[in-house]
């Protein structure tokens, strides 16, 4: 086999001939609208090359991946799949360029474990190009190319041209043997990428309110899940910590606290502080002056005035760092004021490409198919949210050299990063075939009434607050299962945060992010359903199992390290596949961002557990003495890969089990 990277340079040559080729046939025609089907396939050929040779010279620059070994990373069935049935595919239909390579899991296990939909699109592809084809002919004609493998068992037609597959056990016994064995991995990476996450992002001199609640679970979530995966993540926190409301601040604390230079001033309720700043921000016109000229001071980074900036910020920061302590929240702080200095090159580039139009005394930039124009620079010379998110993508894109760059912002901001991205592109900062930048909206949390969610009073509802409430009703939840009976002290309180914190994390990573979701404590610590609370019980008792068996780490090490996991009963058997999904749940968040597939895989893992631990016994005790009788080693490692698993899925929602509930 060629060097890759040339031959698909020499593709790539090849195509862009042909594309000028048509392109200057369809002008001579002098008519816009008449291109043809061919230079449409041949653009989009363009692009995938353009992307398929910057990530193999990418590849060949960073050498292989700090990935686990093949012997360790768990494989993902699916792909797996994927692979056998797309070599079939091409030698059943070699006239069909890029042929559609579908495989899911199948819903019913009579019907198989998973099932290959391609036929039916083939089809149309063949009726397309004048071939009549039946799909059940397609459907056959790729089970006799199926090459030799070690995965499918059998394969059989179903209805107009599905295929349905049947795995081996032996596979299966494989796989969970090696899980067992290395632990839970993370599956193969092609190549090792650096992702940026914009997430969290408060005011500094307010408080944090159940507004930043969302942002910041699922930001944290995410990061969490590119780290498993084996990536680069740098978590960024972009607070507002620059602007006009600083020099109110300023002006009010050298009127409150005339000493602040030399002695910290008691500004701990940071909120009264800023709302009184703001009342005579409003009321006063010579207050509003003198803040306008701290703004000026401020900006010209005049020391005394860069001083009571720090303490506001310091204040602040101490305040969000126990929010993010209680969620357990790793992020780096960068601020718009770090991008001050870069939002004047961002305007210097700007205006160096003639791209900025003046109007009414502003600069604007007007992006090509987007209905409105970023404000680059106001008319009184300032800059705005568009200047700095436009200097903070460039720096994420230029100066941290990002491959993804994932923005979790609520939905309404999701036409300004439209806007924003389309922007960057037309400047020339990144090509989206190559670089992948991406506003993974949300929406709001509601109250029991389905209306934006409140105190009593209207007022927002502090994030706080919220995870102190989350706290009482965890520990009551806990008194009324009486576990403060059979737990230490010490013990309960770790019980009573995993509970309240778990909850309230997981009932919003449990919902589409993209949509609202109400918020309940009563539901979210319902031990019922899919919610936390039954899932971090259900962890607690199947690692019970094997203490309750008297068999130790050692001995399961050793079994697991004995030969392949024995699956002989239906129940082993669902358990075993449905643990081995888990590589596919979490390819599929890397690729969509929807984390509430992982909360519904360890949900459908936990039920399934029930089933079978309902069905096979694990442990056989004496109904007398209470004696262990008889010990089924096999189950009890299925029990362990069970709990490994879902101990993972905790870890990557930022979810703490304890051992004892």
């Amino acid at each position: 086999m060629g060097d890759p990277v040339t031959e698909y340079s020499a593709r790539l040559q090849q195509q862009e001939l042909e594309i000028r080729s048509l392109s200057a046939e369809i002008q001579g025609l002098r008519n816009p609208t008449a291109e043809t089907p061919r230079l449409d396939e041949l653009r989009n050929e363009n692009c995938r090359l353009r992307y398929r040779i910057n990530v193999l010279k990418r590849g060949l620059q960073e050498g292989p991946p700090p990935s686990p070994p093949p012997s360790t990373a768990m494989t993902n069935i699916n792909q797996r799949l994927q692979q056998v049935f797309g070599d079939a595919i091409r030698a059943a239909c070699p006239q069909l360029d890029r042929p559609p390579v579908s495989v899911t899991p199948n819903q019913q296990a009579k019907f198989g474990d998973y099932q290959c939909n391609s036929a039916m699109a083939m089809a149309q592809m063949l009726k397309m190009k004048g071939i009549k084809a039946n799909p059940r002919e397609i459907a056959e004609k790729i089970m006799e190319n199926l090459p030799d493998n070690d995965v499918i068992q059998k394969t059989e037609i179903a209805g107009p041209g599905f295929i349905n597959i049947h795995l081996k056990k032996t596979f299966v016994s494989k796989l969970l043997s090696s899980l067992l064995v290395n632990g839970v991995q993370p599956p193969p990476l092609t190549s090792r990428k650096k992702v940026v996450v914009d997430f969290s992002s408060p005011n500094i001199a307010k408080e944090m309110h159940v507004g930043h609640l969302r942002s910041t679970i699922i930001g944290e979530s995410m990061c969490r899940l590119f780290e498993f995966l084996g990536h680069d993540v740098l978590r960024l926190n972009h607070v507002g910590d620059w602007g006009t409301q600083f020099g109110m601040l300023i002006a009010h604390l050298q009127d409150q606290f005339p000493d602040y230079l030399r002695e910290s001033p008691p500004i701990g309720d940071l909120q009264a502080f800023y709302k009184e700043s703001k009342k005579r921000f409003d009321e006063d016109e010579n207050f509003k002056k003198r803040a306008y000229q701290c703004v000026v001071k401020l900006q010209s980074k005049d020391p005394d005035f860069i001083k009571g900036w720090n303490l506001i910020c310091d204040v602040s920061r101490k305040e969000f760092q126990k929010v993010y302590e209680c969620l357990d929240v790793s992020i780096v702080e960068r601020g718009e004021s770090f991008y001050q200095e870069l939002m004047m090159d961002v305007v210097k580039e700007l205006e160096d490409k003639g791209l900025l139009l003046d109007e009414d005394g502003r600069r604007l930039l007007f992006v090509p198919g987007q209905s409105i124009p970023l404000t680059v620079v106001k008319s009184d010379g300032g800059f705005t949210y568009d200047t700095s998110d436009l200097a903070a993508l460039r720096q994420r894109l230029q100066g941290e050299k990002a491959d993804i760059i994932i923005y979790v912002v609520d939905n309404g901001q999701g036409t300004h990063f439209q806007v924003v991205f389309a922007a960057a592109q037309m400047i020339g900062w990144y090509d989206p075939q190559v670089t992948r930048v991406e506003h993974a909206g949300f929406g709001v949390v509601l109250g029991e009434d389905k209306k934006k969610f409140k105190t009593r009073s209207g007022d927002t509802v502090r994030l706080k607050d919220l995870l102190d409430e989350g706290l009482r009703r965890s520990m009551d939840k806990l008194k009324e299962k009486q576990r403060d009976k059979v737990l230490t002290p010490e013990e309960l309180l770790k019980a009573q945060r995993s509970v309240a914190f778990g909850c309230i994390k997981y009932a919003d990573l449990s919902h589409n992010r993209i949509n609202d979701y109400v918020f309940s404590f009563d539901k979210m610590l319902d031990d019922r359903g899919n919610t936390a609370a039954y899932l971090l019980y259900a962890l607690t008792r199947i690692r019970s199992i094997a203490r309750l068996a008297n068999v130790d780490e050692a001995a399961l090490r050793a079994a697991a390290a004995s030969g392949p996991v024995v699956l002989e009963h239906d129940k082993e058997w669902k358990l075993g596949k449905v643990i081995l999904r888990f590589p596919e749940v979490l390819n599929k968040m890397a690729d969509d961002l929807l984390l509430h597939t992982l909360c519904d895989f360890l949900y459908e893992l936990a039920t399934t557990f029930t089933e079978f631990y309902d069905s096979c016994y694990c442990v056989e005790k004496d109904r007398q003495t209470g004696d262990v009788l008889k010990v089924n080693m096999w189950r009890l490692l299925l029990c362990e890969a069970a709990a490994a698993v879902m101990a993972k899925g905790f870890d990557i929602l930022g979810i703490n089990p304890v051992s004892r509930m």
